[in-house]
């Protein structure tokens, strides 16, 4: 005897009837930009993973068009979204691929936030209009070669000099959108502290080599930074912040849009095992109707949807001023090992299928295996939640 849900949660994709929790603009949001993954991005991104390539002028200008690029900033050509429709879009977008979710975070809340929040007001007039249209790409400088989870231990170094002109010298690494960005923000050690810095790439002494031999993140670019002895002018630097607090409050940002992106992988991985577990025949039906294979399914229907209610409770707590770093570790630690656990289980119920990318799942599993980490590792993210609740840092 089956027992009926009822007409808001008869749906496998929202089994507790989560579109309840969201307002009107919020789904029409969210709708836009998965009909708009449904239509451009599910298409072509098979391709793009497995020839290493990802068209970022086409799809900078189409994402910029539908205000996408800085949408939770005010002004300057900005949309002024609120934190959870721009959680909801991270969702819809990495349901696509994680290397389109990152080329937003990268884009808004790694190389805009910083100009938004610390710039001048000439670094925010010169950049941020053309990086919300998606005429220009951003990027951000913080990770070392031998500076990674510390990243106060950089090498980079920015000396002034007597005429005032910066002149930075050092090597970024792991950096998305490196070569192909159009300004960077790199952050760098002064005599007065951790100062971040607008960098045209185009300037002399800077170079970014694109990182090749990826097996994750392949429909993404990834680069290595050299600044070799860039000059730069005085007013080329953040005047707002001069501390460590500049780029972690960008990774805050960042970590906060991975942490719904990642369920819309989950999402994805999840309705892929099930659309084929129903369509695969095997002992005369469909192997969906075994038990061990409903089993599978109902756990990745509950991890998906457990992911789902807490990043729309971070995303309210956000809106409301009340989120902290933690928290957002909370949910980036979380959110992000169950979907790297949704994906590889689901990856088996393909069996030989689930390789390839025809399907997404192995896609997916392969590209949170850098999601699982950058910005900040499972076990940064597990001391930082271990300082909170105990008041000692594991860190000195």
């Amino acid at each position: 005897m089956s027992t009926p849900l009822g007409p808001k949660a008869e749906n496998a994709r929202d089994f507790l009837a989560t579109d309840s929790l969201l307002s009107e603009e919020e789904i029409m949001l969210r709708d836009t930009v998965r009909r708009y993954v449904d239509k451009e991005i599910l298409p072509e991104v098979g391709a793009w993973f497995d020839e290493g390539v990802f068209p970022h002028k086409e799809v900078a200008k189409t994402i910029g068009d539908m205000g996408l690029l800085g949408m939770h900033l005010e002004g300057y050509g900005c949309a002024g979204s609120s934190a959870m429709m721009y959680g909801l879009a991270c969702a819809e977008l990495e349901a696509g691929d994680s290397g389109l979710r990152s080329f937003v975070s990268v884009q808004g809340s790694l190389a805009m936030f910083p100009i938004w929040a610390y710039g001048s007001e000439e670094h925010k007039q010169e950049w941020l209009p053309p990086m919300a249209a998606g005429d220009a790409i951003g990027c951000f400088g913080l990770t070392e070669p031998d500076s990674g989870s510390d990243p106060s231990s950089m090498r980079t170094n920015a000396k002034q000099q007597p005429n005032g002109d910066w002149l930075l010298n050092g090597t970024k690494m792991w950096i998305t959108n490196g070569s192909i960005a159009d300004v960077a923000v790199v952050w760098a050690r002064a005599d007065e502290g951790i100062r971040g810095f607008v960098v045209p790439t185009n300037i002399e002494g800077f170079s970014a080599p694109k990182i090749e031999r990826k097996v994750s993140l392949r429909a993404s670019v990834t680069s290595e930074l050299i600044l070799d002895n860039v000059r730069l002018p005085a007013d080329a630097v953040l005047p707002g912040v001069a501390s460590m607090r500049g780029p972690l409050s960008c990774l805050n940002e960042a970590r906060f849009g991975i942490l719904f992106g990642v369920v819309g992988a989950a999402r994805a991985c999840y309705e892929a095992a099930l659309n084929y577990a129903n369509e695969r025949i095997q002992f005369g039906g469909p192997i969906s109707r075994f038990q061990l294979t409903q089993q599978r399914l109902v756990d990745f229907m509950t991890a998906v949807q457990q992911g789902t209610l807490l990043s729309y409770h971070l995303g309210r707590l956000k809106d409301q001023g009340e989120l902290g770093p933690a928290q957002v570790s909370f949910g980036k630690r979380q959110n992000t090992r169950m979907a790297i656990e949704v994906a590889r289980e689901a990856r088996s119920v393909l069996g030989a299928n689930g390789i390839t990318t025809e399907y997404p799942v192995i896609r997916h599993m392969n590209n949170l295996e850098s999601v699982y980490t950058y910005e900040g590792t499972n076990e940064i993210h597990t001391l930082i939640m271990g300082q909170a609740i105990t008041g000692h840092s594991a860190f000195a």
